[in-house]
């Protein structure tokens, strides 16, 4: 399984990004080789429709499962068109929230957000 992880930084030991679309990196971890590639998200510095490139991506590159503690609602139906399982990210590091998903402990993200749409962040 892949599974897509917003992330600020490439490091495996720090904690899930709280945006999606604007996340710096996505981190792409295949549970088979239990190997990760940092993906650079061209969408973050997008005047617009950031969550819709970046869900783009995250179907583009293969994910099986995205965690992440909130998705708007446009970036959630690209991700779902591809078949791609969106999970709420726990407090802990990229690491932790892996295991988490592994092991069954995390839920799946229903509560969809209306999105920003350009007006700015919370």
């Amino acid at each position: 399984m892949k599974i897509a992880i917003p992330v600020n930084d490439k490091s495996m030991d720090k904690g899930v990004c709280p945006s999606f679309g604007r996340a710096p990196y996505f981190l792409v971890y295949d549970t088979e080789t239990k190997k990760g590639d940092f993906i650079d998200n061209g969408a973050a510095s997008s005047q617009g429709g950031a969550g819709i490139k970046a869900a783009q991506l995250i179907v583009d590159n293969g994910a099986d499962a995205l965690i992440t503690p909130r998705c708007g609602e446009n970036a959630a139906s690209v991700i779902k068109t591809g078949q791609v399982r969106i999970y709420r990210s726990i407090e802990g590091s990229i690491q932790e929230n892996i295991y988490a998903l592994q092991d069954g402990r995390l839920s799946v993200l229903d509560e969809i957000q209306a999105g920003f749409h350009n007006h700015g962040g919370r």
